[in-house]
């Protein structure tokens, strides 16, 4: 295979990708049905980090992809240089394809003398000469508002819907929100899933203690029925694993949790072994190695929802049809 594809345009697509997550991108290259653009990418012994394309990307509509995974800030400057070495390359247009965009939770001010982290690494995207974003399930629908340029936010929940209809009853299903704040996105779930009646976990956070809050209780009709308890991300899984003992508590039949981005930091594993789920359902928009990985943990490729919307931004097509008009 080539590692250009013709478009109905006259630029060639190339899909060239940082050293964070090879597998994803690899997946996306067989589904856009060419090859990788070569990079050579080293670092230096005092961690500087190089980057060069072996072949010209000039005239090229260039896609860059590049998941933040740890260490986020190695791959979010590696993402940086690439996008920096391509502009410098003539390339025609430059698309950084970030399936998990770093520092998305911090998308505003809890405190007095914060940043806004999330708005200053898409400014930085856009100064190193980014033309367009693409993103998988942003923490919040306002980071699209903070890149100057076209965003393609991409929803996973298709993706995860239809793993998860086949696994719940779905005349019995309760969705289950895990905070207040994602009840619009419960909500879309349950229409998906038949109509069923909506929860939400009632909780509290101290914003001074990152990755950490407490469950209160749960607001609506669990009992007996098949929850599915959704959210954007699990980190730690502290907030998952109390969201699902409190649902279990309140007397559900079951719970499956279903998030786009399986981050499974630290204890994460272990809590979700322990803390009563029937199933864990993630994406691959991060790299899960071997020791992050739990005998109910189940990961879904992402790859074919990526190779959808490249070529429907490089073809000038809709990438909101992918989503029933709702992206």
């Amino acid at each position: 295979m080539s590692s250009i594809a013709p478009g109905p345009n006259r630029h060639p697509l190339v899909l060239a990708a940082g050293r964070a997550h090879p597998e994803l991108a690899n997946d996306v290259a067989k589904e856009l049905g060419i090859d990788l653009l070569g990079v050579s990418a080293y670092d230096f012994a005092n961690s500087e980090t190089y980057v060069r394309f072996s072949d010209s990307v000039r005239g090229m509509d260039l896609f860059l992809l590049q998941s933040h995974t740890m260490p986020v800030n190695q791959w979010i400057m590696e993402q940086l240089l690439m996008v920096d070495a391509a502009k410098r390359a003539s390339a025609h247009s430059v698309t950084v394809v970030a399936p998990f965009f770093g520092y998305a939770r911090q998308d505003k001010k809890s405190r007095g003398r914060e940043p806004i982290s999330a708005r200053l690494i898409a400014d930085l995207f856009k100064t190193a000469g980014a033309d367009r974003l693409m993103s998988v399930d942003l923490h919040t629908p306002q980071i699209q508002g903070f890149f100057d340029g076209p965003v393609d936010h991409l929803w996973a929940m298709p993706i995860l819907v239809d793993y998860v209809r086949t696994r719940v009853d779905v005349e019995n299903v309760t969705v289950v929100s895990p905070d207040a704040g994602r009840i619009r996105v419960a909500e879309i779930w349950a229409s998906k899933l038949g109509g069923g009646p909506l929860a939400f976990v009632h909780k509290t956070r101290d914003v001074t203690r990152p990755n950490q809050s407490v469950a209160n209780r749960v607001v609506g009709d669990v009992e007996g029925r098949d929850c599915v308890l959704v959210d954007d991300l699990i980190d730690t899984g502290g907030t998952i694993a109390e969201a699902v003992k409190v649902v279990m508590a309140a007397g559900a039949k079951s719970v499956t949790v279903a998030a786009t981005h399986g981050v499974l930091s630290g204890p994460a594993a272990q809590r979700l072994t322990e803390c009563g789920a029937r199933e864990v359902v993630v994406t691959d928009t991060l790299p899960i190695e071997d020791d992050r990985r739990f005998p109910n943990l189940k990961v879904l490729s992402i790859a074919p929802l990526l190779a959808s919307a490249i070529n429907e931004v490089h073809s000038d097509g809709s990438v909101t049809s992918l989503f029933e008009g709702n992206s």
